[in-house]
């Protein structure tokens, strides 16, 4: 146990630091202090001696030396079973310090504001702050070392249950959690800075040497993938946006395929910016569409496979408002419904359907880019989001026969949702409605085959849409079978002139994007 007879406290986010302090002092805590944080204690009537009087040097450089002395870091540092640094205390006139209480500027938050300078941005990278946690929490057999105000009700709680000391176990918890507590700050120092300054002015860099993650767990989840696996949901550091800034309405805990899940869903939803609604299945669309009416779009996408997209995953990039609500409590069974809004009156209707959870996401239709990793054994894999769109201008018709105005619309619809289908990945679609699709097969033919069982009757004047290309013909002979009317792909295969060939020989029209969209 570690009696606290003298604490430094000074912070910046001085939530509940009042009640904190003033416990402290009815145990009979010495308090040093700094700035704001003495002015607030003194303005509370808690006795407070000023850091600068205590170390007899004053604070300069508009407040950027304050704490950096050695009767702080000397003090803190000092072994108390080391006869030789308590003999050295006692010669410089140094006194112990038995708890340092400390939150850093903020730093992520001034990066947020907008239109913020580079120069406040650095002021408010905290030097004495770190410095002193960090003193301590080396020093935690012997000091108490408080980075986060979620602490202070436990502390004082044990202190008085043991007469002003804290445990063992107590000081080794804190002074781990200083450690998180201080890289992850670095990482949000390093992450902006070199953002903002290194590649300021840079339109292509390469990736780093070293990849640094910083994620902040937002949930424990129920499991993993299976039952005998456990999960956490984390978000990205500071980050507001994406599925982070999720609000669940109704509904029980969301599960770790839940999340991929919807994901993927808002994903592809983002692709459309007319009324447009997408079904999710195993990380998979079953339906999508995209129409002036969401009513229309939402119906569409639902035909387009029903017996899949029970027990799925829907987003709608517009507000569900009654009428839309009553048409997704008819659609049976789904885990969840993700929407920039719900009015009341959706609620009402949807909250009738116990197993489903209803998700806002006000940001569903931002575009939020950023690295994508892949774990594998032993490593990481790092790309750049496939974010790139189609530029119609580069596509290139190789048939004789040309895609009629609509076709070649469709087809463009249709190969915004093959961009996000894992491959081998084939679209079927009708207009901007998907009608059949074939994802995730070794051949791509077999997908072929898939898609236009799902379509059943509706393959006749469809389009096709491939996120690679064809390496031989048997594909686009399968779609003369269906009367496939045109097709979209990326081109680029040692059989494009027999592929081509095959297409003019059915009287299939088809488009070259120059672009490829695996997606493992």
């Amino acid at each position: 146990m570690v009696k606290i007879k003298r604490a430094l406290i000074s912070v910046s986010d001085k939530a509940g630091i009042v009640d904190f302090a003033l416990e402290l002092h009815t145990l009979g805590v010495e308090i040093l202090s700094t700035g704001g944080t003495a002015k607030a204690l003194r303005e509370a009537k808690i006795p407070v001696i000023e850091v600068s009087d205590y170390t007899g040097f004053p604070e300069m450089l508009d407040g950027r030396v304050k704490t950096l002395h050695p009767k702080i870091h000397g003090g803190l540092l000092a072994l108390r079973d080391n006869p030789k640094h308590m003999e050295s205390l006692k010669e410089h006139k140094i006194g112990l310090i038995d708890m340092v209480v400390v939150n850093l500027y903020p730093f992520e938050k001034t990066t947020q504001k907008p239109g913020v300078s580079i120069e406040e941005v650095i002021e408010n990278i905290d030097i004495g702050g770190p410095s002193m946690l960090r003193s301590a929490a080396k020093n935690h057999r012997s000091v108490a070392v408080v980075c986060t105000t979620s602490r202070y009700s436990s502390i004082v709680t044990e202190l008085k249950e043991n007469k002003g000391s804290l445990s063992e176990k107590t000081l080794q918890e804190l002074g781990i959690e200083v450690f998180k507590e201080t890289s992850h700050y670095d990482a949000a120092i390093h992450r902006y800075l070199k953002a903002h300054i290194l590649e300021k002015d840079s339109t292509t860099h390469g990736f780093p040497h070293c990849v640094g993650l910083n994620f902040v767990k937002i949930q424990d989840l129920r499991y993993g993938e299976n039952p005998h696996q456990k999960a956490a949901f984390y978000r990205d550091g500071n980050e507001t946006k994406g599925l982070a800034a999720m609000k669940q309405l109704w509904g029980k805990e969301l599960s770790f395929n839940n999340i991929l899940d919807l994901n993927a869903a808002v994903n592809i939803v983002k692709e459309f910016s007319l009324p447009a609604a997408v079904f999710i299945k195993h990380n998979n669309p079953c339906g999508v569409a995209e129409n002036d009416d969401v009513l229309k779009a939402y119906r569409q996408a639902w035909a387009c496979d029903k017996l899949s997209a029970f027990g799925g995953i829907v987003a709608v990039n517009r507000e569900i408002d009654l009428s839309l609500s009553k048409l997704i409590a008819k659609s049976g069974f789904l885990e969840c419904v993700v929407s920039p809004r719900f009015s009341l009156e959706a609620l009402s209707v949807l909250k009738e359907k116990k197993n489903v959870r209803l998700l806002e996401l006000p940001s569903l239709r931002e575009n939020l880019l950023q690295l994508d990793f892949k774990r594998i054994s032993g490593g990481l894999l790092v790309q750049d989001e496939d974010a790139l769109t189609l530029d119609e201008k580069n596509l290139k018709v190789v048939t004789k026969q040309k895609p009629t105005a609509k076709e070649m619309e469709s087809l463009i619809f249709a190969w915004k949702v093959a961009k996000h289908t894992k491959s081998n990945a084939i679209i079927l679609a009708k207009g901007k409605k998907t009608v059949g699709i074939g994802a995730g097969q070794m051949s791509r033919v077999d997908s072929v085959f898939i898609a236009t069982r799902k379509a059943d009757i509706h393959t006749a004047g469809s389009v096709l849409a491939s996120d690679a290309f064809f390496p031989k013909e048997d594909a686009v002979q399968l779609a003369a079978k269906y009367r496939i009317a045109a097709i979209i792909q990326p081109g680029g295969s040692i059989a494009d002139e027999q592929i081509i060939k095959t297409a003019d020989q059915h009287k299939i029209s088809m488009v070259f994007t120059g672009l490829r969209h695996f997606k493992h």
